[in-house]
């Protein structure tokens, strides 16, 4: 649990970031949770795996509520399969108790993460991301 401070410094450095930096915090967030929810695999800790991977299907699913399917074209689509694959198998990693399945999707979101911090350090991509519409409802 994040203290007081902590929990601040969160909140504004999300409040302070343009969209694909979001993204890249939602991404490394989502794998963090994963992590932990290894984490409570190996401790057999059933509450500690159900909270993070719930945790971590609540920023995908905002990351897949953010989607603009109608201007995103085939990547916002493509992207949307992925997040609802990703879905079914934490889901299914949940229920199994399989730490393979987390495994999978925080190599996705890795890759997926890496992308979009290649993306959000090229100036001329950039320019062309709108900074009107962020993701919000992440619980932090």
């Amino acid at each position: 649990m994040l203290n007081y401070g902590q929990n601040q410094y969160l909140k504004t450095q999300v409040a302070t970031v343009n969209n694909l930096q979001l993204v890249v915090l939602l991404y490394e967030g989502a794998i963090k949770y994963l992590r932990q929810a290894e984490e409570g695999i190996e401790e057999k800790n059933i509450e500690k795996r159900n909270n993070n991977i719930q945790r971590a299907l609540d920023i995908i699913d905002e990351l897949k509520n953010a989607l603009n399917l109608s201007q995103g074209g085939e990547i916002a689509r493509s992207l949307l399969a992925l997040y609802l694959f990703m879905n079914n198998h934490l889901m299914m990693a949940n229920i199994k108790n399989e730490a393979g399945k987390i495994q999978e999707v925080c190599k996705m979101l890795s890759t997926l993460k890496e992308a979009w911090q290649s993306v959000a350090s090229q100036p001329d991509l950039k320019k062309h991301i709108s900074e009107s519409t962020r993701p919000s409802g992440i619980r932090i």
